[in-house]
């Protein structure tokens, strides 16, 4: 009997035992995972860190003209000076949340000795380059066909006063070495350059760096003084034809060469109304972005739309790539050509434009090229 108890007290030792062994290798096991995820972790946030530190974000805006007729400038009057930021109210705080903001000074800046006129003789005040500082745009191009509307005088008066402000400008310069010294800006880690080239002037030029003509062989030398340097790479353009909506032969050809360079962005202007939005290979293409402000109405084509178009440009392992498009129309507004306004669409009622939706969806089709 007691022989039996004894071999029953054994038998239970060992199964005891045996469960303690089992257990401590389960622990052992479960260690070794939690281990072995705690490395992967580490790994896994390593690679997120290092991601993280290669993702690198630029937000750009773009709009298109700024014509100051005649009409505008004597809107803005008051009491000696002009003041503009009236008619800029209702698409302020849509520019303020980018980083870069472009516009194209159709009007050259040049000064009250030199007159303050509209068509066909630009010459715009002061105030209104003031307004686009204040509302936040600091790339500004300067080459378009009436830079020289009012001679080379105001096109030197433009860059003096250009460059008393925290802008960056391209297209129109003072010395041959200003124009053949293409500078490289960074913003938020990116690096990018900025060139602006017009295929029309209405005035002869009597040296080859006042205005930036757009010539193959000189775009091609400019990109390849910065193409190393720059992340990024922005070509502003005048081009294309007055009032269509398809851009001209010339206008295709020309962004398939800017894009072979490896030009990031194209963005154009001159047509005053707006054209197809596009990629040729990894390059935006935004054909023309219509007027910004102006009072030039053609009935059946331009009823003072112009477009309006913000993206985020990313930067990371893989190069440039682009997220959000924002795209919208704006109305260069007018009461009988006063109180100009420039009103995003998504502010309009029939009151102010009639039958406002269907212009939207006539001018979004030809952006969107459907």
């Amino acid at each position: 009997m007691k022989k039996r108890k004894l071999k029953k007290s054994v038998k239970i030792f060992f199964a005891f035992i045996l469960i303690i062994i089992i257990l401590i290798l389960i622990l052992l096991k479960e260690d070794k995972n939690d281990t072995k995820n705690s490395i992967n972790n580490k790994d896994s946030s390593k690679k997120t860190e290092e991601k993280s530190n290669s993702f690198k974000k630029l937000s750009l805006l773009a709009v298109g003209d700024v014509l100051i007729h005649e009409s505008v400038y004597k809107d803005a009057y008051i009491n000696g000076t002009y003041d503009f930021h009236k008619m800029f109210e209702d698409i302020e705080p849509i520019i303020k949340k980018y980083d870069l903001k472009f516009c194209n000074q159709e009007s050259t800046i040049g000064g009250n000795t030199l007159g303050i006129s509209g068509y066909p003789s630009f010459n715009s005040p002061d105030e209104i380059g003031d307004e686009i500082v204040n509302l936040g745009f600091n790339l500004i191009s300067l080459a378009n066909n009436h830079a020289l509307d009012k001679g080379v005088d105001a096109v030197m008066y433009s860059n003096s006063f250009w460059k008393t402000k925290n802008v960056v400008t391209s297209g129109a310069y003072s010395t041959k070495d200003e124009r053949d010294d293409i500078k490289v800006y960074e913003k938020n880690g990116i690096k990018y350059a900025f060139l602006a080239y017009t295929t029309l002037s209405n005035n002869n030029i009597d040296n080859d760096y006042i205005i930036n003509m757009y010539d193959e062989s000189r775009v091609k030398s400019d990109i390849e003084k910065i193409k190393d340097k720059t992340d990024l790479i922005i070509v502003s353009m005048h081009w294309g034809e007055e009032y269509t909506n398809t851009p001209t032969q010339s206008q295709r050809q020309i962004a398939q060469y800017l894009s072979s360079l490896g030009v990031n962005i194209i963005i154009g202007h001159h047509p005053h109304v707006v054209q197809p939005v596009e990629y040729i290979d990894s390059t935006l293409v935004i054909y023309s972005l219509g007027n910004f402000i102006s009072n030039q109405l053609v009935v059946g084509v331009n009823e003072g739309t112009g477009l309006i178009l913000g993206i985020d440009i990313i930067l990371d392992d893989d190069g440039i790539h682009y997220d959000n498009i924002y795209k919208e129309l704006i109305l260069s507004y007018s009461d009988n050509s006063t109180n100009f306004k420039v009103i995003p669409f998504s502010n309009l009622n029939n009151d102010l434009l009639y039958n406002y939706k269907s212009i939207e969806e006539k001018y979004m089709k030809i952006v969107n090229n459907e």
